[in-house]
């Protein structure tokens, strides 16, 4: 899920940017310092926002960098679990898929890619052996978290495509006409009974 997150810090000016104006300059350390930034509280940093105050800044001796307490919106990115993600296939294992889902990516376990049993093939696809589908490099998803772990520099995102409405975006078409297709039979089916018993009737 993406939030909008207003943080008040102490942002740490490199003698570098002292030529910027400074709301400029902190404007352009804080895209440097939370550039791809990751919190279990906060999620990862996708942008910076706004910067909408720039208080006076202190240099502490030893220190050649300006420090100015500032308030700013930042655009992150924090995953919940259950929630519906879209991404693309980035890469494909023998044990699975890892997706990019924007600022993260997360896995996919093979046995989790589809309601089939799968197969892994030399040449980088996973297929499913009875419904014959395919999943490749660069295919586009739509999937669920089922598993968060803060453990290590970035967080670990498990996914499943097993379930209604999941998968590549192909199958989900694919299942939708048929879906269709099946509902517009069974009304024409239910049609032709009623027809039939409004003629007896008469």
């Amino acid at each position: 899920m993406f939030y909008e997150v207003l943080v008040t810090d102490h942002v740490r000016v490199e003698p570098n940017k002292f030529g910027l104006d400074t709301d400029e300059a902190v404007r352009a350390q804080l895209e440097e310092s939370y550039s791809g930034f990751q919190d279990k509280d906060i999620g990862t940093v996708v942008a910076v926002l706004d910067v909408l105050e720039v208080r006076e800044g202190i240099i502490i001796p030893g220190d050649g960098a300006a420090y100015y307490e500032s308030t700013f919106k930042l655009i992150v990115f924090k995953p919940e679990l259950q929630e519906l993600v879209y991404g693309t296939i980035e890469e494909i294992t023998n044990f699975g898929a890892f997706i990019s889902l924007g600022p993260i990516r997360g896995m996919i376990h093979i046995s989790q890619t589809m309601d089939d049993f799968v197969s892994f093939s030399d040449s980088g696809v996973l297929t499913g052996k009875d419904g014959k589908k395919n999943l490749v490099q660069g295919d586009k998803c739509m999937a669920r978290i089922v598993a968060i772990s803060y453990k290590g520099e970035e967080p670990k995102i498990g996914l499943t495509m097993r379930q209604p409405g999941l998968g590549k975006l192909d199958w989900i078409k694919e299942e939708k006409v048929k879906t269709t297709k099946q509902s517009q039979q069974a009304m024409a089916m239910e049609n032709k009974a009623t027809a039939k018993k409004e003629a007896k009737k008469k």
